[in-house]
């Protein structure tokens, strides 16, 4: 994990003690609402629909077990919701699809104390909200992947701490996303990124950045376009500057919908590309502004030094699993232990979804459980997955016995990462201002109605993303199944997509899911489930996946099932079974 440096513990308290000073002036009616907002947004401060939500950083999902335990101490000692609230499930936070954690229900004058807190173990909420660059994400198993040709933990730090206030870019059009990958199976979903960028090596073994821009979900799915096949790894935050002040310059600020990156280079074509060409070259030809901002290769081996080996040796292989140990462990092993570059070691991926909470949930005790298991078996350090779960990127294989009996104690140790109900799901309109449904409500009658996990295996690989709204946040899009919220009349409707993908090897090229037809009422939402897997299990061929199914049969079957279930049960036949959201 990187280090932080006496500057960069410094540089979060000076923000911090910022922080204190603008809450203070806010509460004591000296900084106006307006004024305040955009304060508090920079330090990832948001209003949601009952409370407070505070998004904490966790740059490329890294987290030590030491930061763990105080997001734990924050959980219990300051995310406590009011009497009465709809939702009252404070005392947790909630692990983003972009590698993040958010709280939920902390009072605003309990805000500077929190991010005091934050700062203490090298932790803060900078630049996860606005118009802004946003935390840089990867691959949850960046350095240890079997499959990696490149580390790419060393070039997301740089990026993080070039564009942490940058000038230039803290007033962009629209917030701005970058994800990086340095493996073969792209597991960071780079494709859908504002900025994807994916290393590679040159022919004469240099290294260099293929970048995609212009990707992104909202209310237009676009996948990225690649604008440079190879970029010298020495010259990205160039060539990324180049592609941001384009953007700046020329981003739309008039319409909100309108003002993503994607919109702009799905507008302008070739043109963008030659613009961000022009922009780069002349960069690199000024030693003010471009040639200054060339990674130097001390700087570089500076930050690498961060993210070396925190064990000592390979280990030997152990033999395998004893034919007599018990099935749920060999499940266990079969879907939550994944290959490691080291002979010996193992990642290991902490389920967060199991029955009785969302997904991603995690309460304060569950957190500090987690971080016990991270302190016991992996060197302290976890990962937060793309998938929103904890993995462990450095346990032992003869370890691993142990571990599940420990993970299973804690929770964690559910066998179905991949599976059906390993899904996706943002917070929705439980706690989300800008949701149209719930999301939550739905996640649970999923997993109420799917809870078998004979069939789950037999399913197989599948990806369930749900999204509150179109904003996406649930990723709906890239889901083998997608959910969308949709309001009508004030209603929660749910509107069934097939066939989207991430971009990795399991999903194929990275595409929008597609619709299957008009929305379905709340309740109607388990069976139509049901009817989209059933269609599955009877239509596969030997060996076929979903998404495989999905992409030969088209949406017609899938169609066909689930009109069949529309307007059958006895509320949403009534037209009343779509819960009003509550005020």
């Amino acid at each position: 994990m990187y280090r932080y440096t006496a500057f960069d513990r410094q540089f979060v308290h000076t923000r911090a003690a910022q922080f204190r000073d603008q809450l203070g002036r806010h509460l004591a009616g000296d900084l106006p609402d307006d004024d305040f907002r955009a304060l508090r947004l920079q330090n990832g401060w948001y209003v949601q629909r009952h409370a407070p939500m505070l998004r904490v950083a966790v740059p490329y999902g890294e987290l030590s077990s030491r930061q763990l335990h105080q997001l734990a101490r924050i959980a219990r000692e300051h995310d406590l919701q009011e009497a009465g609230t709809p939702a009252e499930r404070g005392g947790f936070g909630h692990f983003t699809t972009r590698q993040n954690l958010q709280f939920n229900w902390i009072p605003l004058p309990q805000a500077a104390d929190v991010m005091d807190l934050l700062a203490d173990v090298d932790m803060h909420g900078i630049q996860t909200s606005g118009n802004c660059i946003r935390n840089i994400t990867t691959d949850a198993l960046a350095g240890i992947a079997a499959d990696e040709h490149i580390d790419p933990r060393p070039y997301c730090e740089i990026l993080r701490q070039w564009s942490t206030l940058h000038p230039e870019f803290a007033f962009l059009p629209r917030k701005f996303k970058i994800a990086v990958s340095g493996a073969l199976e792209d597991r960071a979903a780079t494709a859908w990124h504002d900025i994807g960028l994916n290393l590679r090596h040159g022919e004469d073994g240099a290294v260099g950045f293929q970048v995609r821009v212009g990707g992104g979900m909202g209310r237009t799915p676009v996948i990225g376009t690649v604008i440079g096949e190879f970029v010298p790894w020495q010259q990205i935050l160039v060539f990324i500057e180049a592609v941001v002040r384009v953007y700046n310059l020329h981003g739309r600020r008039d319409n909100l919908y309108k003002a993503r990156i994607k919109i702009l280079v799905k507008a302008e074509g070739q043109r963008f590309t030659d613009a961000v060409n022009a922009e780069f070259a002349a960069l690199l030809n000024d030693d003010a502004l471009g040639a200054a901002q060339l990674i130097p290769q001390a700087e570089y081996d500076r930050v690498a030094a961060s993210f070396t080996s925190p064990v000592d040796r390979a280990l030997a292989e152990s033999e395998a699993v004893e034919s007599n140990l018990p099935q749920a462990f060999k499940r266990w092993l079969e879907r939550n232990v994944h290959a490691h570059k080291l002979p010996g070691y193992r990642a290991v991926t902490l389920s967060l979804k199991r029955a009785g909470l969302p997904p991603g949930d995690v309460t304060a005790d569950q957190m500090d459980g987690a971080a016990t298991l991270a302190e016991r078996y992996s060197q302290g350090e976890l990962r937060v997955t793309h998938e929103q779960n904890l993995l462990l990127p450095w346990v032992a294989q003869k370890d691993l016995h142990a571990l599940w009996l420990d993970a299973r104690e804690g929770g964690f140790a559910t066998p179905n990462i991949g599976l059906l109900t390993d899904m996706i799901a943002c917070p929705g309109g439980d706690l989300c201002a800008l949701a149209n449904a719930r999301s939550i409500p739905i996640a649970a009658a999923i997993n109420e109605r799917f809870d078998d996990l004979d069939m789950l295996h037999d399913i197989g690989d599948i990806d369930l993303h749900i999204s509150g709204c179109i904003n996406s946040c649930g990723h709906h899009h890239s889901g083998h199944i997608g959910i969308l919220g949709v309001d009508k009349d004030g209603k929660e409707w749910y509107q069934v997509s097939v066939a989207g993908s991430d971009g990795s090897t399991l999903s194929g090229e990275a595409v929008p899911g597609k619709v299957i037809g008009p929305s379905f009422a709340a309740d109607e939402v388990p069976d139509v489930l049901e009817a989209v897997i059933d269609t599955y299990r009877r239509e596969r061929r030997a060996g076929e996946r979903f998404i495989d199914t999905a992409r030969r049969l088209g949406t017609p079957p899938f169609r066909v099932a689930t009109d069949a279930v529309r307007g059958t049960t006895a509320a949403s036949a009534a037209r009343g079974a779509a819960v009003a959201l509550p005020v």
